[in-house]
């Protein structure tokens, strides 16, 4: 496994192993264990993205961001002219800098995390957004979970969450283990992160509600079967890469899961966060909003 599991504090969350398929002496023997299918949760799961998404981008943090990686470049002896140009082509090969830093430059990925995510001023730019606190506290629990997806370590998702106040409204979070061997941890939009993600909730592809601020993280659930994927795409800058799988059809079919979500492989847009309460009208309590 190259993710991490976690509360929203930051506490670990025991790790599920699916059974295997058939009546083996497992599945008989074992027809407690959550991991079996038979004892899957059948509410469909809502993951949601933290980063530019939980809050605006316009807070500033990318900017924050980058600043932080060249300045770690640069302390490891990397010009900045160079840096800015390895920084974006780890980015495109490897989803982060982070790993190609660590397969390339022998980076301790701890030391980055702790110069880098973790030295950022976030206290000073991020604050709850009574809209996004209210719009997650309608959903419905009883019908839905909720689940954070993120391809940051650890320690910034929990962090994050708690400066936002939002990390009540989370059952779980879904993060990049840094400290994988080699930089060898997956991330968004690898398909080897999303099916990581589904084994530890113990969830299918058609259960899946999600949304991100990036169009290829949506490309890669949306490729998998994903059942509802939405790109918040705030500045409109983002939609134009999603090669207009957001004006396909959908198709219906069967969950298996005892719900009536049945509607799989759609795409939407959205430029307000708020507006996830009219694509997903039937994720939130009746009567809220």
């Amino acid at each position: 496994m190259s993710i991490l599991v976690t509360d929203p504090d930051g506490s670990p969350r025991p790790r599920l192993h699916p059974s295997p398929v058939g009546d083996s002496p497992n599945n008989l023997s074992n027809p407690s264990d959550p991991s079996n299918p038979s004892n899957r949760d059948p509410r469909p799961i809502i993951w949601f993205d933290i980063d530019n998404c939980l809050y605006s981008k316009d807070a500033g943090v990318d900017d924050l961001m980058k600043e932080k990686i060249e300045n770690y470049f640069e302390k490891i002896g990397i010009p900045s002219d160079e840096s800015r140009i390895l920084r974006h082509r780890y980015y495109t090969d490897y989803g982060l800098a982070i790993r190609g830093l660590v397969r390339h430059h022998k980076v301790d990925p701890l030391d980055y995390d702790a110069q880098c995510d973790a030295a950022l001023p976030l206290e000073n730019v991020l604050k709850p957004d009574p809209e996004r606190q209210h719009l997650l506290r309608d959903i419905d629990r009883s019908r839905f979970r909720v689940w954070a997806l993120t391809n940051a370590y650890v320690n910034h998702a929990t962090r994050v969450l708690r400066l936002l106040g939002l990390a009540e409204y989370f059952e779980s979070v879904v993060s990049c283990d840094y400290t994988a061997t080699a930089g060898t941890f997956s991330c968004k939009p690898e398909p080897a992160y999303y099916r990581e993600a589904l084994a530890a909730a113990n969830a299918t592809p058609d259960q899946c509600y999600f949304v991100d601020d990036s169009a290829l993280n949506i490309k890669g659930a949306h490729a998998l079967g994903w059942g509802k994927c939405v790109l918040f795409d705030e500045h409109g800058d983002q939609r134009p890469k999603l090669g207009g799988i957001d004006e396909q059809a959908t198709s219906t079919t069967p969950t298996g899961t005892g719900s009536d979500f049945q509607q799989s492989g759609e795409v939407r847009v959205v430029g307000r966060f708020t507006d996830l309460r009219q694509v997903w009208k039937e994720v939130f309590v009746q009567g809220s909003g």
